[in-house]
């Protein structure tokens, strides 16, 4: 039953793999390439770890392969968006057919932020901890 269950998830994951690898080559951007190839492979590369998981009984096998299944699900979605950030700060251009751009304009070139974001250095007093307030509030008076 094991085997069913490891032949059936590792031949999902080699597939999801095999359609990321399509989509570099039949998506007509970056960003399309980029998002397509993220998604289908940390599915696959998801399954085969789960299925080296299920495979080897040994708790720390086990373990490990959770645990970078995890990392994974974890970093690359954040990965592919700050590449993809990288990538329209840049001027990558986008394929001729998108509709709409809903960052036009939005972007200072100069600093790299959104035009309603703050830098991380200036924080306004909602942003302050509470500690911080009070003790600011204690000096001015």
């Amino acid at each position: 039953m094991i085997d069913i269950l490891i032949a059936i998830l590792s031949t999902i994951g080699a597939l999801a793999i095999f359609f990321a690898s399509l989509g570099i080559l039949r998506m007509p951007d970056f960003y399309l390439r980029l998002s397509v190839t993220v998604k289908a492979a940390t599915m696959g590369v998801g399954l085969l770890l789960l299925c080296a998981a299920i495979l080897f009984p040994d708790i720390s096998v086990s373990t490990k392969a959770i645990a970078i299944i995890f990392f994974l699900i974890i970093t690359s979605p954040i990965a592919a968006h700050m590449i993809g950030r990288a990538a329209y700060l840049t001027g990558t251009p986008l394929w001729k057919g998108t509709i709409i751009d809903e960052l036009a304009g939005q972007y200072d070139k100069e600093t790299g932020l959104l035009k309603n974001e703050k830098p991380s250095e200036q924080k306004t007093d909602s942003e302050q901890p509470q500690g911080q307030i009070a003790e600011s509030e204690e000096e001015t008076k």
